[in-house]
């Protein structure tokens, strides 16, 4: 039998027979790689290890230290848990099972909803699969082979009569389930060591509330049962940090079905941070030379019109009308939109002027409420909101001021992350299919994004194609405490609002100009960022963004009137303190303010009454001694905004 030859990553090739599969590749390669192959990479493109090969084809062999590994892995996990399905639901319909970042899941109707005891047993029969080690097999067939593959299954079916009809169809059977699939999937269900089903929960077919409600159950695998204990406890730590909780039990905010979905209602608590966190970066701003503006919460549709909101975002606005009739000619109803954004106002604001290149830059930034339509499904706390507050600035400059401009913003960026203790990194996302510019102007604006990248010395990946359809942008990625990583800053180029409100300045030459725009958010939404925080730091805040920094706690209420003296002196200096009243033990009005996260507890008792001074304990650290109030003073002093 006559050999072909295929290319290796290293640059190497292999003799193999004619009419060989991936396998063949990487046990010609050595037994080893043969027996931890798990796929193949065939030309660039994912396959399974039955895949053939053919002279001159590139191949590279997956492993579960492949990147690529852990994906495929977790998607013959879906279907091994399909299969259970099947074996203990005999009528179930089957939608869609794909992997997911740490995991995967699978729809299913079922005619109920799946309860705790049915994941226990679905999850014993995964494992009774998975130590058959039945292997994962697949062929093409036609779009009627398909459909009579499949009886009784209307979402294959749905799915399947939306193909071209010469589309490549695969079909892919485990045991006796078979699925509708591009695979690629490992050799066998033995393959996979370690696996868990996490939760259930409903979800509409496609993600259509006007179509049938679906039962999904989410589960999660590894590479070892240590990668996966690792895993759970990861997630129980995040649960324990989890905003949502946290909001509740230190009194941050809440949630009331009355006021609507995704609407937060801040308690003091809650909305004293977020005011912090205002003043703090306010300051930081007006230092660096940008104006504070105010614009409303409401346009005339003819400004979303102008912006390309209406035609673009309409979906996820909200309109109303108003009769602006003046009484005598009847009715007179306009539309009216709420801003998902702030930067029509700020457009507007720099419209409203002329404005001479000797201006430039101009800066104006505001704390704008913006509110969008997100479908119920997708809210999550304050990670994800219908309303909520945008840290939102516009740089309007010269072409010359655009890296200097991009420059300054990723300092400022850098502070704010440096401040909070998170890693970070960065994406740049350059230009889409679909598009507005010249291609000199994307050029320009990707190269000044990249040349201030790399001026900083801030690791970054290239994000292609994902821009806005109007500018390329960067995203600032931070990792948090436990490892996790979440999208924030975003210094965005448009050029599309400049065009579209036709704005300009004088030039040296007295000639008008375009000026380049630039969109800016740091905290990006000062919820979201807020939740962040309160699971990076499972709710104890730095002592300066504290909503309480310090309880006082008079041992008896004789210490009461000493304790209010304290309060007043603290206060004086800017300290945010309570006094803790209730009639109850000192150790129990300790416990509740570490409950609570507050950084100090000052407690009075005859001793400290007399000498005007208080005994600290800090809530890591414990006993801190005995202080002078003036010297605690000073503490606090030093950590206000």
């Amino acid at each position: 039998m006559s050999q072909i030859s295929v290319s290796l990553p290293d640059g190497s090739s292999k003799a193999v027979e004619r009419g060989a599969v991936v396998a063949d590749v990487a046990a010609a390669i050595g037994a080893g790689l043969a027996k931890a192959a798990l796929a193949g990479k065939l030309n660039g493109a994912l396959v399974d290890l039955s895949a053939p090969v053919a002279d001159g084809d590139a191949v590279e062999i997956v492993t579960a230290k492949s990147p690529e590994a852990l994906g495929i892995m977790r998607h013959s996990a879906a279907h091994v848990m399909a299969q259970a399905v099947k074996d203990l639901f005999p009528d179930a319909q089957f939608a869609i099972g794909p992997s997911i970042e740490d995991g995967f899941y699978y729809d299913f109707e079922v005619g109920r909803a799946f309860t705790p005891d049915d994941l226990i047993a679905i999850e014993a029969r995964m494992r009774e699969l998975i130590a058959a080690d039945e292997p994962f097999t697949h062929e093409v067939v036609t779009k009627e082979q398909a459909l009579a593959a499949l009886p009784g299954q209307p979402f294959k079916s749905e799915l399947i009569s939306e193909l071209p009809d010469d589309a490549v169809i695969t079909l892919y059977r485990n045991g006796d389930f078979t699925d509708l699939c591009r695979g690629p999937h490992l050799p066998s269900t033995g393959r996979i060591p370690a696996v868990k089903l996490m939760k259930q929960a409903g979800a509409y077919w496609r993600g259509d509330a006007e179509r049938d409600m679906l039962q999904r159950i989410y589960g999660t695998a590894w590479f070892s049962e240590k990668d996966l204990a690792a895993y759970l406890d990861r997630i129980a730590e995040a649960e324990k940090r989890d905003h949502r909780k946290l909001g509740r039990e230190l009194g941050i905010y809440v949630m009331d079905e009355m006021a609507g979905v995704g609407l937060p209602l801040y308690l003091p608590n809650g909305a004293r941070i977020i005011r912090l966190m205002e003043e703090w970066l306010r300051k930081e701003l007006y230092r660096r030379g940008y104006e504070e503006v105010i614009t409303p919460h409401i346009y005339k549709a003819d400004v979303w019109k102008t912006s390309g909101h209406y035609g673009y975002y309409h979906d996820n606005m909200y309109f109303f009308n108003i009769d602006e009739s003046d009484g005598h000619d009847g009715s007179k109803q306009v539309e009216y939109g709420v801003k998902p954004m702030n930067c029509p106002g700020h457009v507007m604001l720099y419209k409203a002027n002329l404005h001479s290149y000797r201006e430039l830059p101009i800066r104006y930034f505001e704390f704008g409420t913006v509110y969008r339509h997100e479908m119920s499904g997708v809210v999550h706390g304050l990670m994800r909101a219908r309303g909520f507050t945008q840290d939102d600035a516009h740089v309007f400059c010269r072409e010359d001021q655009v890296a200097d401009e991009i420059l300054q913003i990723l300092d400022l960026a850098d502070g704010i992350m440096g401040e909070f203790g998170f890693e970070y990194t960065a994406e740049i996302s350059t230009r889409p299919e679909k598009s507005i510019g010249t291609d000199e102007m994307w050029e320009k604006a990707e190269g000044f994004l990249k040349k201030a990248i790399e001026q900083r010395g801030i690791p970054y990946e290239i994000n292609p194609g994902d821009g806005a359809f109007y500018g390329p942008k960067i995203d600032i990625k931070v990792k948090d405490a436990i490892g996790r990583t979440w999208q924030c800053s975003t210094i965005q180029v448009d050029f599309n609002l400049p065009e579209r409100f036709g704005l300009t300045y004088r030039t040296a030459d007295n000639t008008e100009e375009r000026p380049w725009m630039l969109h800016r958010a740091l905290f990006g939404s000062i919820e979201r960022f807020l939740g962040i925080l309160l699971e990076h730091y499972a709710g104890a805040l730095p002592l300066w963004l504290a909503a309480v920094q310090a309880t006082i706690i008079p041992i008896a209420d004789r210490h009461i009137e000493a304790a209010e003296m304290v309060a007043r002196q603290l206060r004086a200096v800017g300290g945010r303190v309570n006094i803790a009243r209730e009639n109850e033990p000192m150790r129990v009005k300790i416990a509740k303010a570490q409950q609570q996260k507050i950084p100090y507890m000052l407690i009075i008792g005859d001793r400290e009454a007399e000498a005007h001074t208080v005994s600290v304990r800090e809530r890591f650290e414990g006993d801190q001694g005995t202080m002078t109030v003036d010297d605690f003073a000073t503490i606090l002093a030093d950590a206000q905004v």
